[in-house]
């Protein structure tokens, strides 16, 4: 953009002479104001119209106000992170092992038969489908794990999310009421979900038959998400168990 007075042969410095200090201030200024050296170059040519100089004034203000925007939108989802981190912080490390009821609740659902590693899919596809029917997909995700052997890589499994109104369903997708679960054993950990084993699985299990109680086979397992996808940082993320249970 700028060609050197003179260039020191042995060592490649490049001299540059007082006349040209204007210029290069000028440049500085135009940087400052957020401008590209290839717009930059456009401003100095010595034909430039106080036009076309206004025009490049107004689009590069159009560009700097939609990167405030956007940069304050990010800025809040930083700040609602922080919160929800909060949270967390204020949880208890350990959480103990109860039995409560779960309500029926009206949820869009995907129920499939799929290789473990592929949940995340089958996560994603019932987020973006509530999502287009303008429901929040950033609500607690639930699977219901329909499979008995958990050891198993294909498994039988049964994700949805909660939906305040009815809304349409499709070949795949299921809107319905899932059904109260009177009693079940809760437990609150830190899982992988895409892992074969759950530590969490066998803890709630001995203790159930250790309280005088069995599973009930005739309802699923099932899982609750309360760490959300947008504050998921490493692998692990805080569910709750539940394990339907009845007295011996």
């Amino acid at each position: 953009m700028l060609t050197p007075d003179t260039i020191d042969e042995d060592s490649g410095y490049r001299y540059y002479s007082a006349e040209q200090l204007l210029v290069i201030q000028r440049i500085i200024d135009l940087k400052n104001r957020g401008f590209t050296l290839e717009e930059i170059k456009s401003l100095l040519v010595e034909d430039v119209s106080p036009a076309e100089v206004k025009k490049s004034l107004i689009a590069k203000k159009l560009e700097l106000q939609q990167f405030i925007e956007e940069a304050q939108s990010r800025l809040k989802e930083i700040n609602l992170g922080l919160e929800r981190m909060k949270d967390l912080d204020e949880q208890p490390s350990t959480v103990p092992i109860v039995i409560r009821n779960v309500k029926s609740q009206l949820v869009a659902s995907i129920r499939d038969t799929i290789p473990r590693s592929h949940l995340c899919l089958l996560l994603d596809e019932i987020k973006q489908y509530v999502r287009e029917h303008r429901e929040d997909d950033n609500r607690s995700l639930t699977v219901q794990w329909h499979s008995n052997d958990f050891e198993e890589d294909l498994i039988d499994v049964e994700v949805a999310l909660p939906v305040a109104k009815h809304i349409p369903g499709s070949d795949r997708v299921n809107v319905h009421f899932w059904p109260e679960l009177k009693q079940a054993a809760s437990l609150v950990h830190w899982c992988d979900p895409y892992h074969s084993s759950c530590s969490g699985l066998t803890e709630l299990a001995t203790w159930i038959s250790s309280n005088g109680y069995r599973p009930n086979e005739a309802e699923p397992i099932r899982e609750i998400y309360l760490t959300a996808d947008q504050d998921l940082y490493g692998k692990l993320r805080r569910a709750e168990l539940l394990i339907p249970i009845e007295k011996i």
